[in-house]
């Protein structure tokens, strides 16, 4: 399925307002820990959508049959002691099409993206006990720490957060 895939930065949301907001909608209604809690609504995902692009955020999407199916932030440090490093953000992939590489897909291609901005570190953060820490392993991001209580559950439970970091050759 990855080879049908197909990656693209978006520098602007609003003509992909409604896929953008179904996904994020999709996967927090499945219970991804990324800053929003279920029920969304529609409202509050365009709002997001509306406001992330930021100088020094660039905004992945994966598509597939012209669909978007998952996206991924980079972070670029903008400061003037952390231009070597970035930070990895808000990877989604649409409940639907979960195990299909589509996450793997797009945390290569924004390491591909971050050595070509020269960076050398990237860092993320992840709920523990998530799929998603399983992933980021396997890619090579090895786990500086831990952070409890760090986020709300949407039963009011805190839970904790893993941070990772990888650090990045050219190739």
């Amino acid at each position: 399925m990855v080879n049908e895939m197909k990656m693209e930065q978006l520098i602007s949301t609003e003509e992909h307002m409604e896929e953008l907001s179904e996904l994020l909608i999709q996967v927090v209604e499945d219970g991804a820990s990324i800053g929003f809690l279920p029920p969304m609504k529609l409202s509050d995902a365009m709002t997001y959508w509306e406001e992330v692009l930021n100088p020094g955020v660039l905004l992945f999407v994966a598509k597939r049959n012209n669909r978007i199916v998952g996206s991924v932030q980079l972070h670029l440090c903008t400061k003037q002691n952390g231009v070597h490093r970035a930070e990895i953000a808000k990877l989604m992939t649409h409940p639907n099409y979960r195990r299909n590489g589509i996450g793997r897909f797009l945390m290569e291609k924004a390491e591909e993206r971050a050595i070509k901005e020269e960076r050398s570190l990237l860092i993320l953060d992840t709920r523990e006990g998530d799929p998603s820490n399983l992933l980021y392993t396997s890619l090579g991001y090895i786990q500086a720490g831990m952070i409890p209580n760090y986020a709300k559950s949407e039963f009011g439970e805190l839970q904790a957060t893993i941070i990772y970091y990888k650090t990045l050759v050219k190739r």
